[in-house]
């Protein structure tokens, strides 16, 4: 039994090998003794198996697979539940043991049997759980099939579908509310009198209609018009944010096994980010959760001026720059879950060789934080707050930048590194263009560096205490 055992499980089950071991045993013992019986025994003790595997692989049976994810994205750290429906499409075959293949992070692959015992119509139904610590896009599945002969002698494995994506994204840390997006209504709009360049919209004052209070008549704009004419409403906009991602690998790398790959290496979505990067798409998510449930219009770009997106391969729309409502909020989620630093790679040269060789601060041959960014700023200059999440930036990099905070209601940029305090020169030539910078490490909460913008300098709260006695904050 020990030796059935040892043989390949692939080809044919110990059933299969016994019968195939007693057919060369009857083959030999036929020619020793001379008996015809016994070898048409032999024969057939062979034969049969051989059939059974050529029959099995020739008469593939089919199947149709459908996997849901509920709910259909997953933030980290919370669990979705994955529903398998699975019908027979082709003719009949024995028992099937089903495997769904799992990348190595979410343990071991469940296994089942077809059909179910509950199964219906044809079709069984399977559920199990996953959840995974960190963010990025894996593919669950396929499903693999090992069928057997009726008579349970061969045995054949194969996929019987191409499996699904499931989408990871980070998960926001709730920040405290603050009054760094400017004055505002509870309902979370602005009310704003538009002067230059009005539009169509924007008209000040109309003609008088019935129903019309008498206080709102404007008795300047009647004797010009020779009408009766009336204040129009204030022009009530959506109040906008937009939020720069540095998404560069010279960034967030300080050295040899800074940078890392953030997802299994066994399921192909391999994520080239950092411990600070990690930081800094959490910030990102944060932020745009906070600002959203503000009924904030959301615009993203990255260090040289482009969507921010446009190279995240998990984005709904890569092209797009703008973001609104709970569907933006969304978009801006999945869009964050396979995002990585892009640039040029030196996983394995020293960070000061690394900056020497890119020293002129280029993404993919694209100049950051030029002219290109500073227009992309000035279009939409002074309608509501930019916020900065950096990497560890040189000090030309900083007064490149530091005339932007002259294009937004509010400036504010994090710079995380693994160092803080070695970007203080960098925050002094970032205030001195008007912006709020605070440089953090990646062990530094959230909440305490989003309080340190509000306080304008001050003492940071109490949660960041114990983080600002070591080097989690340089101000």
């Amino acid at each position: 039994m020990a030796l059935l055992d040892s043989l390949p499980r692939h080809l044919f089950s110990s059933r299969g090998w016994g019968l195939l071991a007693a057919g060369v045993i009857s083959l030999l013992c036929a020619q020793l003794m001379g008996r015809r019986d016994l070898l048409a025994l032999g024969v057939l003790l062979v034969v049969l198996p051989l059939i059974s595997l050529a029959g099995i692989r020739l008469v593939k049976p089919r199947f149709r697979v459908y996997r849901e994810f509920s709910p259909s994205t997953v933030e980290t750290a919370s669990i979705t539940t994955v529903r398998l429906a699975v019908a027979r499409t082709g003719p009949g075959v024995g028992r099937v043991i089903m495997e769904e293949r799992l990348p190595t992070r979410f343990g071991e692959s469940p296994a089942f049997r077809f059909p179910a015992r509950s199964a219906s119509g044809g079709t069984s139904r399977y559920e199990y759980r996953l959840r995974s610590g960190k963010r990025g896009q894996f593919l669950i599945g396929p499903v693999t099939a090992e069928f057997t002969d009726p008579f349970g002698l061969s045995l054949h494995r194969h996929t019987i579908d191409d499996g699904d994506t499931l989408t990871v994204t980070p998960a926001a840390v709730e920040l405290p509310a603050t009054g760094l997006a400017g004055a505002r209504g509870n309902d979370g709009i602005t009310a704003t009198r538009i002067r230059a360049n009005p539009s169509d919209d924007d008209v000040m004052t109309r003609e008088y209609r019935h129903g019309d209070p008498m206080r709102r008549v404007h008795w300047p704009a009647t004797a010009r018009h020779g009408v009766l004419m009336v204040r129009q409403e204030e022009s009530v906009t959506t109040p906008e944010a937009t939020i720069i991602l540095d998404q560069r690998f010279i960034a967030y790398s300080t050295g040899f096994g800074s940078v890392f790959s953030g997802a299994g290496g066994d399921d192909g979505h391999d994520l080239v980010t950092s411990d600070t990067f990690e930081w800094a798409v959490t910030a990102t998510m944060s932020v745009s959760a906070h600002l959203a449930e503000r009924n904030y219009a959301l615009r993203f770009l990255d260090a040289a001026g482009e969507p921010a997106f446009h190279r995240s391969p998990s984005a709904p729309e890569p092209d797009n720059e703008e973001y609104s409502g709970a569907g933006g909020l969304q978009s801006i989620a999945e869009s964050l879950a396979a995002i990585q630093l892009s640039g040029p790679h030196h996983m394995r040269r020293d960070h000061d060789t690394a900056r020497r060789e890119h020293a002129g601060s280029t993404e993919y041959g694209q100049a950051v934080f030029d002219d290109r960014l500073i227009d992309k700023l000035a279009a939409h200059r002074m309608r509501g707050p930019v916020l900065a999440v950096l990497g560890k930036i040189t000090l030309a990099e900083a007064r490149s930048l530091a005339p932007a905070a002259g294009y937004a209601a509010n400036a504010f940029a994090i710079v995380i590194s693994d160092r803080p305090a070695e970007s203080h020169d960098a925050l002094e030539a970032l205030r001195l263009g008007g912006w709020r910078a605070v440089a953090v490490d990646a062990s530094t909460s959230l909440p305490a560096a989003w309080t340190f913008f509000d306080e304008g300098g001050g003492a940071l709260s109490a949660a960041a205490a114990d983080v600002r006695r070591g080097a989690g904050v340089a101000r």
